[in-house]
């Protein structure tokens, strides 16, 4: 811009003749003046305004939970190594979220018990005893009645047995296993009754 205004001055002021040098030296006056002022005009400043404003808020909430179970039941371990012994372990244990709960026990074999009284009786002599108490087993009694040998009864043995558990058949042990059969069905009756009564009672 400079280059393009200083050529304007150098060909107009060689184009005003030389005798008039004031009004040349007023021109070149008024030039530079011209010149300054558009200078200015042109060279404006350059100002850069920049305003940051950061503003960060945090806030943090950590919380933690942990749920575990209790710790497990474990049934206990009953072990039975006497072989004169006839019993069996039985153990078991419930785990909840709440409550454990765990147990065990024995429980006695009753025909192993039979047996083993039997044998000892029969090794000592006693073959009519032995026999009395295998018959009070159902099953021994019908095989025996059903060989024709029928189980003893209060010292008897043969036709004579035969007819006194004729005479007595609420002694037998088949009428008695079908008493006790009955016995079972009618408490578990009478328990069904409290139990609907108990939940009628809680509606």
């Amino acid at each position: 811009m400079f280059q393009k205004y200083a050529t304007i001055y150098v060909v107009v002021y060689t184009l005003i003749p030389k005798k008039e040098r004031e009004m040349r030296n007023t021109f070149v006056a008024v030039l530079l003046l011209f010149f300054m002022i558009n200078g200015a005009a042109l060279a404006d400043p350059i100002v850069t305004e920049s305003t940051s404003n950061s503003t960060v808020t945090s806030n943090g909430k950590s919380e933690t939970t942990v749920k575990s179970p209790p710790p497990s039941a474990i049934s206990p371990s009953i072990s039975v190594n006497n072989s004169d012994l006839c019993t069996v372990g039985v153990s078991g244990a419930v785990q909840t979220q709440i409550l454990g709960i765990s147990g065990g026990s024995t429980v006695r074999d009753m025909n192993c018990e039979r047996l083993k009284l039997s044998k000892t009786l029969y090794d000592m002599g006693m073959k009519v005893a032995a026999v009395s108490n295998l018959c009070q087993d159902e099953r021994v009694f019908a095989a025996m009645e059903m060989a024709g040998t029928p189980c003893p009864f209060m010292g008897k043995i043969g036709d004579e047995a035969k007819v006194l558990w004729e005479k007595n058949p609420e002694l037998r042990p088949d009428h008695m296993k079908l008493e006790e059969q009955r016995n079972d069905k009618l408490k578990g009756f009478g328990a069904g009754i409290g139990l609907s009564a108990l939940l009628l009672l809680l509606l």
